[in-house]
């Protein structure tokens, strides 16, 4: 049986505007970006997915490429998909950037009434406790957790007040069009064990790393010299 809202390929076709928002420092964007975005696409009725590189993330380190060149690392990554868009507001911001902030400001911008779905992997949702004023994120968008197929959002052992939140805002992905934040729900992604850190320490290393880049992505890191010394985990 077909997902209400969904095609067969997973294309919204529900006539609903759903906007998922995928952010990150995309130091650089490498495949498992990229995997997350369109696991996103073809389990959720998304009209687009809204990517957002930050600035100076305030949860983490700063990114060690500048805002020019991983901007232009995302733009070739995400070149050639209609429903892929970028939004570099906050990359030239001196000041730490939250999710909280982000997406007050991505509401005011697109009105209360716009379903938006912060994208989540399982990790990340498993740290939103320590996030700034993590349960105001409710009030501004639904969450979507990706997870391996057959899991549910917080395997893995939520505190428990994030359980709480999970039984009190369980939703089935389809159900996200219908109002504008608040539900969390989960769509599957198959296993993708990537990371920056890992990617940067690869390249400082020398090593050929075509399989978790795109390949254009690659090509920009090689001209451009990035990441040729060892650099933090981030």
């Amino acid at each position: 049986m077909s997902t209400p809202g969904l095609s067969a390929s997973g294309l919204n076709t529900s006539g609903a505007n759903v906007v998922g928002i995928l952010g990150g420092t995309f130091d650089p964007v490498h495949r498992g970006h990229v995997a997350l975005a369109e696991a996103a696409l073809a389990g959720l009725p998304l009209s687009e997915v809204l990517w957002l590189p930050s600035g100076s993330p305030g949860h983490r380190a700063p990114p060690v490429a500048s805002a020019r060149d991983r901007l232009a690392m995302l733009r070739l990554a995400t070149e050639g998909n209609a429903r892929y868009r970028i939004d570099a507001g906050e990359l030239e911001s001196s000041e730490p950037t939250y999710t909280v902030h982000t997406l007050t400001r991505l509401r005011a911008q697109l009105g209360n009434a716009q379903p938006l779905v912060l994208l989540l992997g399982s990790d990340s949702f498993l740290s939103l406790p320590g996030w700034l004023r993590w349960r105001e994120l409710f009030d501004l968008a639904h969450i979507a957790v990706a997870s391996r197929p057959g899991a549910i959002p917080g395997d893995g052992g939520p505190s428990p007040e994030l359980s709480a939140e999970i039984a009190r805002r369980s939703a089935r992905g389809e159900q996200l069009a219908a109002s504008a934040a608040g539900r969390v729900a989960r769509f599957d992604m198959p296993p993708v064990d990537i990371s920056a850190s890992a990617v940067r320490s690869g390249l400082a290393a020398g090593r050929d790393l075509g399989d978790l880049l795109p390949a254009a992505v690659l090509a920009y890191i090689r001209t451009q010299q990035l990441y040729l010394k060892e650099t933090p985990k981030n």
